[in-house]
């Protein structure tokens, strides 16, 4: 046919200094399929005929080019596929790849992750999913789906045996097929700093986060940052996003749920609100996550001091669900004010510091050597006011003389001459004797209503009063009695003096009305319980009485 003809079927030719260029479209009558080494292929035969004078010139010109769609594969890249070589007088010298009409040579696309490879006699050509040129678009049908296209280039240079060249140029559109791509949620929160964090992540470039509904609330990524939650938008090189979501536990949006085991559970049901750019098709993501705190009542840490017991603890958001007592009454700055108890409470913790004989201390294990001092602090529900916990601390004390309602440390050196020694102590009953003995000091503990103890009321107050007695030995010759008299209400003293043997003939001895209590010296130690409180003070001896046999007493009164 005539080379207008050919034209007009959509040949094409073309003649430039070197080189014959020959053009075709895919699928003419004139071409034929077949397959080369499982490749499908459409061939072209033509023959161009040039005639100048007498001399005629004929050039077959032969094409064979790959039908080869592509494939994907799972690995994440798109495979397409062109026989080596396909004319039988040509050999394969080289080969240039690239995208949307960009040449490169061969190292350097392999530099670019293609991937380049010849099985039995076919060229396979590997192009990255992320490879720079390609084109992503997403998609929502129900879930999320993706697809790629790439548009190839190739070039393959043949050469015969005259080392003549030949090149070959493929332009093929590649599409992989509807692909899943499935964002994730992670759960990163840490319990112990009482906030959710949640990872959002793999979402396209082609989307963007809008909204979050929290708990059925929904919130604009827009104005979160205004509040206690935040949104932190982060982007990766691979072209993907990531956010992170930050909810403290304490938002007004968590569900909180306090198990009958004492553990908080903390719930937060998420729904990601995305778009497709630039169509704004959207896209939601749900996820729910929880986070669990046990919620054991708070403890206190105890310290031992000679002047009291130092408590201390620091704050929990949730410490709300119990109340903290001193026995059945509320530890509030009113309570602690009453009792002398020395509290701090701030932001961070709370410090409670209890002097010794403090209300609500108990003692025991009281010795010539000292005694135990032990403060309970109760922790109860806030709702129903039952004790879940509580924190005990005892501490040893020690003192001289101390004096714990009927339970007595006397040092009786105060009121024995020089050199003497006691050789017996015993109450007005001559039954009740010391407990224990230690040279001058002696120990008594006894019921407030044995042993000869005397009950008096007086002005709204209760004084009990008993009396030591002491026998020296065969060298000593003087006697005193050691007693004990209040000054006012809930004040009081060990008072040590000397009486004649004529004032003792009976163990019954009532105290005298003329009693004087000598001025306050060092503070002994004082202790309560039940009873009013009193404070003992301890009083340096009177003078000597000279050489009259006496019997020894000391006078103990207790309020």
């Amino acid at each position: 046919m005539a080379l207008s003809d050919a034209r007009k079927k959509g040949y094409a030719f073309g003649l430039t200094d070197g080189r014959l260029v020959f053009r075709t479209p895919y699928g003419q009558p004139e071409s034929f399929s077949t397959e080369v080494n499982g490749v499908p292929v459409e061939e072209v035969h033509a023959t161009l005929f040039s005639r100048q004078s007498w001399v005629v010139l004929m050039v077959d010109l032969v094409t064979a080019c790959s039908m080869y769609e592509g494939s994907y594969d799972d690995s994440g890249y798109m495979v397409w596929r062109t026989p080596e070589v396909p004319y039988r007088s040509l050999h394969g010298t080289q080969l240039n790849i690239g995208l949307n009409g960009e040449l490169v040579a061969q190292p350097v696309a392999e530099d670019r992750r293609f991937v380049v490879g010849n099985i039995n006699s076919t060229v396979q050509i590997s192009v990255p999913l992320t490879a720079e040129g390609g084109y992503r678009k997403s998609f929502v049908l129900g879930d999320l789906f993706e697809i790629y296209v790439f548009h190839l280039y190739l070039e393959q240079i043949l050469a015969d045996d005259d080392r003549v060249e030949t090149r070959v140029r493929f332009q093929r559109t590649l599409s992989t097929p509807l692909l899943p791509h499935p964002v994730f949620t992670e759960n990163q929160t840490v319990a112990d700093e009482l906030s959710f964090t949640v990872y959002l992540g793999d979402v396209p470039e082609d989307m963007e986060l809008v909204a979050v509904h929290l708990n059925g609330d929904e919130f604009t990524v827009q104005y979160m940052n205004t509040r206690s939650h935040n949104i932190t938008k982060v982007v990766y090189p691979n072209n993907t996003l990531g956010y992170i979501l930050k909810v403290p536990f304490d938002d007004p949006v968590v569900l909180l749920q306090f198990s009958d085991d004492a553990v908080l559970h903390y719930e937060l049901n998420i729904n990601y609100t995305l778009t497709i750019l630039p169509e704004n098709e959207p896209f939601y993501h749900l996820t729910s996550v929880m986070a669990f705190i046990d919620a054991s009542p708070p403890a206190f840490d105890a310290v031992c001091s000679k002047s009291g017991i130092s408590f201390s603890r620091d704050h929990r958001p949730y410490d709300s669900l119990w109340e903290i007592s001193i026995g059945s009454d509320l530890l509030t700055p009113e309570l602690a004010a009453k009792h002398g108890y020395i509290m701090s409470n701030d932001s961070q913790s709370l410090q409670l510091m209890v002097p010794l004989f403090s209300h609500g201390y108990k003692y025991n294990g009281v010795t010539l050597d000292g005694f135990y001092g032990t403060f309970k602090i109760l922790m109860r529900d806030h709702e129903t006011s039952e004790v879940e916990s509580s924190t005990i601390k005892s501490c040893p004390f020690s003192t001289n003389e101390l004096i714990r309602r009927l339970t007595v440390v006397s040092d009786m050196s105060l009121a024995i001459p020089s050199g003497g020694l006691p050789a017996r102590f015993n109450l007005v009953d001559r039954l009740c004797g010391a407990r224990e003995t230690n040279g001058t000091r002696a120990l008594f503990s006894f019921p407030i209503n044995t042993c000869g103890t005397t009950i008096e009321l007086s002005m709204g107050n209760v004084t009990y009063q008993n009396e030591i007695f002491y026998s020296g030995s065969s060298r000593v010759h003087s006697d005193a009695v050691e007693r004990f008299e209040a000054d006012a209400a809930g004040i009081g003293g060990i008072i040590h003096t000397a009486r004649p043997i004529s004032d003792m003939q009976s163990l019954t001895i009532k105290p005298t009305a003329t009693l004087q209590t000598t001025p306050a010296s060092p503070a002994v130690s004082r202790m309560h319980d039940d009873h009013p409180a009193t404070r003992y003070i301890k009083v340096p001896s009177v003078q000597k009485l000279a050489s009259v046999l006496k019997r020894k007493r000391t006078r103990i009164q207790a309020k």
